[in-house]
Order: C-alpha cells, then structure tokens, then sequence
C-alpha cells in the first residue's frame, strides 16, 4: 500500500488492453447479452460456440444480431465522438467533461469486481467509523456527568466539542480531497480519530475529554464526504444503488458502539465503564485503518487525476482496474485524444512544484464553490441541498445525539442531575441497541428504492418520503411516548426512516456535483451538517424545561422543513451521468 505520490503506469498492467474492434465483446451490453440464457438454453457444447450461436441462444437472429450491430459501431472514434458530446440542445462539453464520460463508460464496460467490492468494504468503513463514534460519544454523556459532577443539561456541551472538530474536519478534507487527491485523506482520516479517540479514554478532566472529542471529530469528520466521493467515481453506472446500500455500514456503527456500551458501560463502575468502552472502539478504528494502509492496494481517483492534467496516470488507473478485476478494457490515451479533437481546449499539462502549491493555496478559494452556481438550475440544486444538510444536521443530533437520555426517563419527562447515569441501566442501553438493529434493513430498502423508475421514488423521492415520516414520528414520540415500550417502538420506525434519509442523502448529494469540484461540493454540506449540528447541543442545554420535549419538537420541525426543500429540488440522477 502506498500513500505518497506515486505515478501509475499502463505499463504495470499488461493484458488488459483490448482494441476498438473487439471493445464491443467486452462491453456491459455484450455481457447482459451473455447473462440471458438460463442453464437449460446452453448445453455443454456451447461453451465453445461461435458468436452467432451465442446470439441466437440470448434472443434469437433478430434481436440479438441487432443489438450487437448496433455496439460494434459505437466503438470506433467516431461512434465515441457523438457518445460523448452528446446532451441537451445547444449544450457545449469541455474537454474535461467529455474524458470523463469516457472513463465512465470504460469503468461500465469493465464491470463490478473485485477492486469495487474490497472499495465498498473499505469506504464502509469510514460511514461504520462516523456513527461509531457519533453515537459513542453520546453514551458516554451519562458516564461523564456522574464522574465530573456535570448536570444533565450541561454535559451535552461535550457534543458540541465533537461538532466543532466535525465541522472543520468535514471542510478541510472536502475540499482537500479535490485538492490533493482523495488517497491521502482516505488513509488519514481514520489514524487521526483512533488515535485522539484512544487518548480521549485517559483524560483526567471533562475538558480534556472536550479537547480530545474535538481532535477526534476533525479525523472522524472527513470520512463521510472523502469516502462517498471516492466510491462513486469508482463505481459503474449499472450498479450506482451501491453508493445508497453504502449507508448500511453507518447503522452497523450504531450497532456495535450501542453493544459494546452496553457491555462495559452498564457492568463496570461509571468512572472506568466509558474509558473501557472508548479505548475498545478506538482499537477497532485504528484496526481499519491498518487494513486500509497496509493490506489495501488502493488507486487514485481517476477522476481527480484528470482534472489534475495528470492523463497518462487516469488512464493506467483504469487498465489497474481492469487488471484487479480480471476484465479487459479498450482505453488508452490516444483514444482519449482522438475523441476529444482540437476544437476542444485541452486539459492543463503538469504543473511545476510552484505552482501546484500556489494552485493548492487557490484552491481553498472561492474560486472552488463558484462553479457549484455556474447554472440556474446546479446553483438552485445546491443551495436547496446545502439547505437540506443544514436542517438536517441541527435536526438530527437534537433527538439521536440524547435519544440515551430520552430512553432513560421512560416517557416520565423528569430529571435529576447528574443522577441520570444511575437510571441508564440494562434495559436502556439494550432498548437502544434494538433501535440500532432495525435501522439497518432501512439502508438495505433504499438502496432498492432509489432506482426505481417511479415518479414517487428515486432518489428524491425515497428521500423525501423517508423525511417526512422521521418528521411525523418525532411528533408522535414527544405526543404518544409516555412509557419505556411505546418510545422503543417510535425511536425503532425513527431509526428505520432516518437510516433510509441519510442513506440516500449521502449517495444523491455527490452524484449532483461535477467530479472537479465534488469533494468541495459534498464537503461544505457536511460542514453546513455539522456547523448546525454544533448548535444543536447548546440548544438542547439552554432550552428552558426539563430539556426533554423541547428539543425534539424543535428536530421534528426541522426535519420538516427539510422535507419541504427535498420536494424543489430540480435535479433527479438516477440513471445520469456522472462528470
């Protein structure tokens, strides 16, 4: 595994390469062609069989031999030329744009295999780290007020903490990402939050444990928006619902953080219990980020390096994938050339060391989020999306950041200090570890949803729908949830219809973004997600009352609100292209 820079070479991956007259055999269309006989189409003898036998098995002379006819011709330089330029009336394509529609179509025709999998693995665990740790820290909340003497109500400051290293995490990494490659903060995002989040446990002070959490969360903060963009621009078009089952990942982090709380938490003494619990999923996160660094052989986004001007390496990426995935591929640089003509401008050849630092510096201007409103219709898309994130993330932590505490009144709505950890017994955390299991089948549906052709469904459709039932059913937590079982059963269809938003937010919020600038794109709504997540916390501390119904009216409300910016949203991009 490496992390520095290294240049890739086609040259490493001998085998792969196919030409331009026999890319059609290799394609994804031809390979649906070949899925279609059933066992008892094709006998033995076939195996063997010429490409007019095959034909003929999979939809006979005329359907068949059409749909071939058809993709050989569009492999050729012409065939590729009208491919790419092609789009709405009067639409002009830059350079950039058109080699990535091209890579795209290289990566579809190449296929999910091996190299997607061990990425989807891999990214899983940067959404597994964030609620790991998201939900960690809040139940350590309890352990911390008995220990520090902090009332119920303050303690939830050590929230805030968290958010503060969220916010400038998500930022920096976003929009680092784009700048210098998504390889390096994919592999430094995790040793950062192991790291602080190990020491956090021998802290000898609730500030300390602040400073820590906030350390913790600046590492913990990248993930979301480093990992999502790096798997999409890996991924093939044909299996893009794979961005959405990603979330399932994040409520397995819910899941294992609330059992292993559960364990140490509940049967060890409230000033060791969360020190346990902490260092435990601490090991677990620098674990993956052993597998990352050292097993992992991970390839820079080819992507990035395109629109870095760094061609050669973009395209040995995709034979490298090839080569993984024990496939064949057509692309080359020459094909990339001839495609795009000289009536294109052309992509910027590499830069010398100073100026790649003066662009570097550049690049966290504004001159990275100006491209986001370049046009009427991507410039309302990402303020109403930002908007979204921003609602979304005050929102959220208002009722899942203390849900722990909710549970522990059992629907009575009283407090009594820092007493409140003496309440948090078995039966609590074990309520929240069942709340956690049914959140995961809500990423598995999602990811069913999301590409269905339904005027109702889709991308926004299932967001939208899901929004608004975590909307309702906060309602009826604070309105119906007056004992331990009817709040186990609202905070369960909470949990289910919140995984199935997030897990569809996250996979629809980078696919709207052009790859040039998507990591700026996906970073400041993360930021925007967890500078009003920041709020949240201070909110639930300084609301008058017993701090228990306020906040999550205030959650439904602007879960809602959200609901409503979803519904304007102009863009739909099941099934588009992605730049």
């Amino acid at each position: 595994m490496w992390t520095g820079r290294r240049v890739e070479s086609v040259d490493a991956y001998s085998g792969v390469l196919v030409s331009l007259d026999e890319a059609h055999l290799h394609s994804h269309s031809y390979r649906l062609l070949r899925r279609r006989p059933t066992a008892d189409d094709l006998s033995e003898e076939d195996d063997g069989a010429a490409e007019d036998d095959v034909v003929k098995a999979v939809g006979g002379d005329d359907e068949g031999t059409a749909m071939l006819e058809m993709s050989a011709p569009e492999y050729s330089i012409e065939g590729l030329r009208k491919e790419v330029r092609r789009g709405g009336k009067g639409e002009k394509w830059t350079a950039y744009e058109m080699k990535s529609k091209l890579i795209n179509k290289a990566i579809q025709d190449i296929g999910m295999g091996r190299y997607n999998w061990q990425m989807f693995v891999l990214c899983g665990f940067g959404w597994f780290a964030d609620n790991l740790w998201m939900q960690g820290v809040s139940l350590t909340l309890p352990s911390l007020s008995a220990e520090f003497g902090v009332s119920e109500k303050s303690v939830r400051y050590t929230t805030s903490s968290l958010f503060v290293g969220l916010c400038f995490g998500s930022f920096f990494w976003g929009i680092g990402s784009d700048v210098m490659g998504r390889r390096i903060a994919f592999n430094v995002t995790l040793l950062i939050t192991s790291v602080f989040g190990i020491a956090s446990a021998y802290a000898s002070s609730w500030g300390g444990v602040c400073v820590l959490y906030a350390a913790m969360g600046f590492g913990v903060g990248g993930n979301l928006p480093v990992d999502g963009a790096l798997f999409l621009e890996f991924l093939p078009d044909a299996s893009s619902s794979l961005l959405t089952l990603l979330s399932v990942w994040w409520p397995i982090g819910q899941l294992v953080s609330s059992l292993f709380a559960w364990y140490f938490i509940s049967n060890w003494p409230a000033d060791k219990g969360w020190r346990y619990f902490v260092v435990t999923i601490g090991i677990i996160t620098f674990i993956m980020f052993i597998i990352r660094f050292f097993v992992f052989h991970l390839f820079e986004s080819p992507k990035f390096l395109l629109s870095r001007g760094r061609q050669a390496e973009a395209v040995a990426v995709v034979h490298g994938i090839a080569y993984r995935n024990n496939r064949k591929t057509w692309l080359t640089e020459e094909i990339l050339d001839a495609v795009v003509d000289d009536s294109v401008p052309r992509l910027p050849r590499r830069m010398s060391t100073t100026n790649i630092i003066k662009n570097r510096l550049a690049s966290f201007s504004g001159d990275r989020i100006r491209p986001l409103f370049k046009s009427r219709k991507l410039g309302l898309a990402t303020s109403l999306i930002w908007f979204c994130w921003a609602t979304i993330g005050m929102g959220y932590p208002l009722f899942n950041a203390f849900l722990p505490q909710y549970l522990s009144h059992g629907g009575t709505g009283t407090t009594d200090g820092s007493s409140i950890a003496a309440e948090l017994t078995s039966e609590t955390y074990r309520n929240y570890a069942i709340t956690s299991v049914v959140g995961v089948p809500g990423s598995l549906l999602a990811a069913y949803t999301v590409d269905m052709k339904s005027p109702f469904l889709g991308r926004r459709g299932t967001l939208a729908i899901s929004t608004l039932v975590s909307a309702v059913f906060l309602f009826m937590f604070v309105q119906f949830g007056t004992s331990p079982g009817t709040q186990l059963a609202f905070s369960c269809v909470e949990a289910f219809s919140q995984n199935i938003m997030y897990g569809v937010l996250y996979a629809f919020t980078p696919e709207i973004f052009p790859a040039p600038v998507r990591g700026a794109g996906t970073g400041v709504a993360s930021f925007l997600n967890r500078a009003t997540g920041l709020v949240a916390p201070i909110l639930a501390a300084t609301i008058p009352g017993d701090g228990t119904t306020t906040p999550v009216y205030l959650s439904a409300a602007l879960i809602l609100a959200a609901f409503v910016g979803m519904c304007m949203i102009p863009i739909e991009t099941r099934g588009r292209q992605r730049l």
